[in-house]
């Protein structure tokens, strides 16, 4: 059997990021914590810090977009995101859910 190697310079986190510079997987990374029914109070925040990361890493983020994220960062921390979890839980339980799309 041929011995095969596995890349080890890469992490985990690593490739995480890079998968998140596809629009449609960013959506589907916070659009599936979003759902989540009894989310740790930091993970909305870690996942929208992995998207600004992956749009950082390839020049793709605006100032806008930056000094929105800034503002919404500082309100998560300091609501561990209660708000958008209820918004999500109040949907859900009218039958409906938030959906996160592409906007190309």
């Amino acid at each position: 059997m041929k011995n095969v190697k596995i890349p080890t310079s890469d992490s985990w986190h690593d490739a995480l990021i890079e998968s998140l510079k596809n629009p449609e997987r960013a959506a589907g990374y916070i659009e599936a914590i979003l759902e989540e029914k009894q989310p740790e109070p930091e993970l909305l925040h870690s996942a929208l810090k992995d998207v600004i990361n992956a749009r950082m890493s390839s020049n793709n983020l605006s100032e806008e977009a930056k000094n929105c994220y800034q503002r919404l960062d500082k309100i998560l921390l300091e609501t561990q995101s209660t708000e958008i979890y209820t918004l999500a839980e109040l949907l859900y339980a009218f039958g409906h859910r938030i959906a996160l799309v592409a906007k190309d």
